[in-house]
């Protein structure tokens, strides 16, 4: 434990699985709170099984070397405990005794069943924040539904807004490509898991918090949701673009492209002399933004072709130099490249059980006087289970 960081001393029993839960209690224990997951006996959290691809080539355990489970579990102890089983029900009730937070991703009623809801536990620790993330809530017709972020995405309106229009190459609803409203959801988690402790100082007691992907996919949409409440218009898919300001989209360059956001006036007149179109600054159809979007179908092939003539690096550079918001659309293997995420120290190396180096990605979370707990690596399915067999280890 490092006795400067955040959250040290906190104590986080994780009773969940795939990614929301387990990246919640992750962003806890990387601020330095001691997290203890609890797993399923043999096979452990599903995403143990997600694999390909592995940390190794030849894991000796494929469940211990899942890419996917080392994204959201690092920093933790893993015990394993079977729910249906009196002992492992009962290693559970002692843990959550002892613990702060309780994080937990079980259908509805799922853990009621097992007398590990938040009302019998609560009776046993009253101060334990005892946090349900599921699909679609505690309450409403769909609570019994599982659900995935996909399938979120889908019913909470982010397909309908991601994607080309329709009626133009590659039209039509697309999924964002990683797991954002999973991800989304364990950030809003977290947010209300360390409101509850802050709380708890007044009231001395713990809470149920009852946390919905649905529902913060819908708070997701934001100025998009604020603008269909406003107005009644639904808003259609417009690729790359912006829907507030033009010229705002992905652009061809002669060896790749770019991504353009104009957000003023101000910036429009010195794109237009940077790139050398400076006739369109003074043009009255897109001297205001106003006029820009109106005018878009006309500005964005100008725009284009000033793009077309330039590379991808003479561009950003001459954009630069002017202020105005550019940046090339780089692979993933160009992300972990780029001078910026590299001075940022965004790829951490730890070591493995097995002597060797894994690299993995860090925390984005800054802190000028709690230093984050240093990365290691996810547990090996069951490490720990011997050491809280008798409650919480010290």
């Amino acid at each position: 434990m490092n006795p400067l960081a955040a959250l040290n001393g906190l104590r986080v029993l994780d009773l969940s699985r795939v990614l929301a839960g387990p990246l919640s209690a992750q962003i806890l224990a990387d601020l330095g709170a001691d997290v203890i997951k609890v797993e399923r006996p043999v096979r452990g959290d599903d995403t143990r099984e997600w694999a390909p691809p592995t940390m190794v080539r030849a894991p000796e355990s494929v469940l211990d070397e899942s890419v996917y489970f080392w994204s959201c579990n690092r920093g933790k102890r893993s015990v394993t405990a079977d729910l249906a089983d009196s002992a492992g029900r009962e290693l559970v009730i002692r843990l959550a005794a002892q613990a702060d937070v309780l994080v937990e991703n079980y259908k509805v009623g799922t853990l009621a069943r097992y007398g590990l809801d938040y009302e019998t536990l609560h009776a046993v620790n009253p101060r334990l924040i005892y946090c349900s993330i599921t699909g679609f809530g505690q309450t409403g017709p769909y609570r019994a539904r599982p659900g995935y972020d996909t399938i979120v995405q889908a019913l909470g309106g982010l397909m309908s807004i991601t994607g080309n229009a329709d009626g133009t190459p590659g039209g039509g609803p697309r999924k964002a490509g990683v797991a954002v409203s999973d991800q989304l959801t364990a950030l809003y988690s977290a947010v209300a898991i360390l409101a509850a402790i802050n709380e708890r100082h007044t009231s001395g007691l713990g809470q149920h918090i009852d946390m919905s992907l649905l529902d913060v996919q819908v708070a997701a949409l934001s100025n998009l949701g604020m603008s269909y409440l406003a107005t009644g218009a639904v808003p259609q898919r417009l690729g790359n673009r912006l829907l507030t300001a033009y010229p705002s989209d992905s652009f061809r360059c002669r060896d790749g492209e770019i991504m353009l956001i104009v957000g003023n006036d101000e910036q429009f007149r010195r794109f237009c002399q940077t790139m050398a179109v400076p006739e369109l600054a003074v043009d009255e159809r897109f001297m205001r933004n106003r006029l820009r979007l109106k005018h878009a179908d006309i500005l964005g092939p100008l725009v284009a072709q000033a793009f077309a003539r330039k590379t991808v690096e003479e561009c950003q550079k001459l954009l630069d130099a002017a202020g105005v918001p550019a940046a090339p659309i780089n692979n993933i293997e160009q992300v972990f490249q780029d001078p910026q995420v590299v001075a940022r120290e965004m790829v951490r190396e730890v070591e493995r059980p097995d002597g060797g180096k894994a690299r993995i990605l860090a925390n984005p979370i800054r802190m000028s006087r709690s230093p984050l707990r240093e990365p290691g690596v996810p547990p090996r399915l069951g490490e720990h289970t011997s050491e809280v067999e008798n409650g919480w280890p010290c």
